[in-house]
């Protein structure tokens, strides 16, 4: 398409002028006409005063064009009036006869289907390589898909108030953003488009009726489904967009960005939504401040509105959590002199004589009990009294967080027009590639029309082996985590040889400040929390292979199997260790004369054992280093590594004035499964903080810390980093909620499991009301109660220490027992190293624990469940006004459009004025 000149410019206007004047009765009508020239002077920066000035005169070589080349960041077509809906991008390849064939096809084909395109050469581009199609969509175009998709589009503005003042209103202000941010455009009543009832709805300027976030939803829509062979051809595979994207026809495809984000479009006519965005939501000052989430809605569409809602509100919960269990942990603090059973552990009249027996064969030596002094201590921070009520306040906290999400979520429904998506709004979604790898047709019930299908034998088949891949990988992951325990095991002999007793100072400060369970425990979960990234970095492409080989009908489909595919994997990935940790290590044991070994006795690997003051602060450990990890490298990897290609592109832009096509094609793209990951880090996060909450209290603190900064560098990488993403609908968090759902039920057993069986509360309150021997109940005397005695003479000659490995100060003639945590009858009783009736005491202790504490959390939160709405009444009320006004107004439009015709029927002869178009549409609004 040739480019604008001054003298054609000026040619027009003559045109247009002399047109007016012979054409007097039409006068408005061409007067609009010659307003939108001007309009698109100014937009490009020209003004038509300044051609009368300069005599309607061009200066030699400042043409339109090259002026239009000075300033080439703009959202326009060369002419200045139509938008650019889309781009493509490809490259001129020497050796790509098929590639260029198949781009002919393409854009004949969207040219039949009603779309104008037009070519910005290679030699314009800053690579002098890469091509850019730019699209657009006009108005007739846009309508009819509108009508096909059931666009929701404004009928008559809102009279329904956005809420009643709220006490202490001033307390929130500092947390505001100005009301033109946070409600871009006025809210409206709406109905689906209709375009036959194109006079029903408020369309004041056809060119800016639909929001650009509407239009390229519209235009990818024809992109992913027109086809590029030829009408004589029959090949139904070669269909869509993203098919020639994985060829390497086009290299790229996506929506403009309205501005740079950093400044304003000079162009005052046309929006600068990103600049808007990033000034008052993308910068980390902005922190405390609430999302534009209207404004978020508008620009990138309601499926990533709905993500950054679910986010601040999860956030804004997390507060809570976080102040509970930093009170919980303050406890503990303050409780610390108190811990009389850490005492009796330094003591060194209690615990420096208390000699334990050895924690592996043949390489560990006995050891005096007041070596786990530090650890005990430390364990005491986190497994106290507190803890327990705090185990239960994240029960009914998760079931807040539930319940006051669905009331919100219902809001947004009713604010971004999502009441009435449901599932036959899903299946306007279907995937091009199911329409194009299903071969099999079949009469749709409803529609009456034919419609691809898989049949159930191949979609079995495709079930099973996806079955079957997805349980390979979990079992992969258990051999994992069985090999770090083995590591566990096998290395802890070597930690308890290098920190015993050493001339070395160097390794006895160590020794003394890390015994051999915290090396061991701290280690092993480094190396876990590598091979979790490793796994999680080979099973996201077997996940994504293994969901397109089922070939799911919708988006909504295949995002949900994708999203339970990569959950059941992420769950057993992250969660193995700390399940180990907490259920199982310490548990399975045996005593000094009856070890219990991992492969069997000859292996050597003895299982196992936790500290005297219980296996808490190792799964404590666990969770800190995975959970921190995680978010350090999720940061890392969102945040400082684009930071450097972000200031690099930035200057790179601001020197040589890039276009804005140009500017966005070095941006990232914005792949379809963007939000997915996004949504499995957060929960993943809120399994860390609800499942074994129990075990770290600050969980919630550092999960809230690892949002407020998640928000922004969110922000922040979806306004300058990425190209705009094609504007999605969603009326809810998907599958996801039910993920959630289901960790909240969980949750509320592991905790209570870990309170029974991983911390030791409850063996020492037993202690404390059932076996103290004095009057008054204290703990004093706890440790000696909860330890065993065992015959150093009956340790089996596998398990007695190396000479080597004995320390200086132990004498076997005056040491004749050790002591282990067990609770077990001593030598010489008629039923020596059996479990004692204290044993069975604790256990039923345990067990009803459990129950009470789960029947007391679930029938809280079932109650609460009940007595919170899912959809406040405020919303249903103006659902149901809504709902009345459209049919109201409806039908007043379709009477005073029969009177029209009717009235018009009747008219014998014509009258002299005729009723124009602009008449008609101020009749039937003054009907409305």
């Amino acid at each position: 398409m040739r480019r604008i000149t001054g003298m054609a410019r000026e040619e027009t206007l003559i045109e247009m002028k002399s047109a007016m004047d012979s054409q007097i009765g039409d006068g408005p009508a061409m007067l609009t006409a010659f307003r939108m020239i001007l309009l698109t002077e100014e937009c490009n920066g020209h003004s038509h005063n300044n051609s009368i000035e300069d005599g309607g005169t061009q200066l030699p070589g400042h043409t339109e064009t090259d002026r239009l080349q000075q300033n080439k960041d703009t959202v326009f077509f060369r002419d200045g009036v139509r938008r650019i809906d889309f781009i493509l991008s490809y490259l001129d390849d020497k050796d790509g006869e098929k590639k260029q064939e198949r781009r002919r096809e393409f854009e004949a084909n969207l040219k039949k289907a009603g779309l104008e395109l037009e070519t910005e050469d290679k030699s314009d581009s800053d690579d002098l390589k890469t091509y850019f199609l730019k699209i657009h969509a006009p108005w007739e175009v846009l309508a009819t898909y509108a009508d096909v998709l059931k666009i929701k589009v404004p009928f008559k503005e809102s009279d329904i108030p956005h809420g009643q003042d709220v006490p202490l209103e001033w307390l929130s202000r500092p947390f505001r953003l100005p009301e033109k941010v946070m409600r871009p455009q006025p809210d409206y009543f709406t109905s689906p488009f209709d375009k036959d009832k194109i006079d029903f709805f408020l369309i004041k300027n056809q060119d800016t009726f639909f929001p650009p976030s509407t239009r390229n939803r519209i235009v990818y829509y024809i992109l992913s489904r027109c086809p590029y062979h030829k009408e004589d051809r029959k090949e139904t595979d070669k269909k869509g967009i993203k098919r020639l994207l994985n060829n390497g026809t086009y290299t790229s495809a996506f929506p403009l960005h309205d501005c740079r984000y950093w400044e304003r479009n000079t162009n005052e006519q046309c929006e600068s939504e990103r600049y808007h965005l990033y000034k008052n939501w993308a910068r980390f000052l902005c922190f405390y401040k609430e999302q534009p989430l209207n404004l978020i809605r508008k620009y990138y569409g309601e499926k990533i509105g709905i993500y950054f809602a679910w986010l601040g509100f999860y956030t804004e919960m997390l507060f809570f959590a976080a102040v509970m269990g930093v009170i919980c942990f303050t406890y503990g603090v303050l409780s610390y002199d108190d811990n009389l059973t850490s005492k009796e552990i330094c003591d060194p009249s209690i615990g420096g004589r208390t000699v334990m027996c050895p924690l592996c064969d043949k390489k560990c030596s006995y050891w005096k009990l007041n070596s786990t002094c530090l650890s005990s201590w430390q364990s005491h921070l986190f497994d106290n009294e507190g803890t327990v009520f705090f185990a239960m306040f994240m029960g009914i906290w998760v079931t807040l967080f539930l319940e006051f999400w669905k009331r919100r979520q219902a809001q947004l429904e009713y604010e971004w027009d999502l009441v009435d998506f449901e599932e036959e709004q899903q299946q306007l979604q279907i995937r091009p590639e199911f329409e194009t790898k299903c071969t099999d047709q079949r009469l749709n019930r409803i529609t009456q029309e034919m419609e691809p299908y898989l049949p159930l034998p191949k979609k079995c088949g495709r079930f099973c082996l996806s079955g079957v891949t997805v349980l390979f990988w979990m079992l992969l992951i258990v051999a994992c985590i069985t090999g770090v325990i083995v590591y566990r095991l096998a290395v802890y002999a070597a930690f308890a040889s290098i920190m015993k007793d050493s001339p070395t100072k160097k390794i006895h400060l160590v020794g003394s400040l890390i015994t051999p369970q915290l090396a061991t425990s701290v280690t092993a979960s480094f190396i876990n929390f590598v091979i979790i990234m490793i796994l999680n970095f080979f099973y996201e492409r077997v996940a994504i292979w293994i969901t397109d080989m089922e070939i799911p009908k919708t988006h909504l489909e295949y995002e949900n199997k994708l999203t339970m595919k990569m959950f059941l994997f992420q769950f057993v990935n992250y969660y193995s260790s700390c399940f180990y940790v907490a259920f199982f290590k310490g548990k399975f044991v045996g005593y000094p004369g009856n070890y219990t070994y991992m492969f069997g006795k000859y292996s050597r690997l003895r299982n196992e054992e936790c500290d005297p003051g219980g296996c808490l602060i190792e799964l404590t450990t666990q969770l800190v280093i995975v959970m921190t990890g995680k978010q350090v490298c999720g940061n890392i990897q969102e945040a400082l590594l684009p930071l450097l290609r972000n200031w690099w592109c930035s200057r790179k832009a601001r020197k040589d004035q890039y276009s804005r096509w140009e500017q966005d094609h070095d941006l990232q793209n914005f792949s379809q499964l963007g939000l997915f990951y996004e949504y499995l880090e957060m929960v993943i996060q809120f399994g860390f903080i609800t499942l074994f909450v129990a075990s770290f209290p600050l969980a919630p603190l550092l999960a809230l810390c690892n949002n407020i900064l998640e928000v922004r560098v969110d922000a922040w990488k979806f306004t300058t980093q990425f190209r705009r993403p094609v504007a999605a609908k969603a009326h809810n968090i998907g599958a996801w909620q039910e993920i959630l759902n289901v960790v909240a039920i969980l949750s509320v057993v592991t905790n209570a499991f870990i309170m029974a069986f991983t911390s030791d509360m409850i063996p020492r309150l037993v202690y404390l009301y059932a076996y103290h021997p004095g009057s008054e109940a204290t703990m004093s005397g706890y440790i000696n109660n909860s330890l065993s005695v065992y015959d150093i003479s009956q340790i089996p000659l596998l398990s007695t220490p190396e000479e080597g490995a004995i320390p200086a100060w132990f004498n076997s003639s005056f040491i004749t027992t050790c002591r282990y945590r067990d609770y077990r009858y001593p030598p010489g009783h008629q039923r020596q190293y059996s479990h004692t009736m204290q044993f069975w005491h604790i256990l039923a202790a345990k067990l009803a624990f459990i129950i009470i504490m789960e029947h007391v959390v679930f029938v809280v939160k079932f109650f609460v469940a009940w007595l919170i709405p899912d959809v406040p009444s405020e919303v249903k009320a103006r659902i149901k006004r809504e709902r009345y006004l459209i049919q109201e107004y409806l039908h007043n439009y379709e009477v005073e459009k029969l009177k029209i015709q009717l009235s018009q029927s009747f008219i014998i002869e014509p009258k002299p004025e005729v009723c124009t178009a602009t008449d008609k549409h101020h009749v039937l609004s003054e009907c409305l």
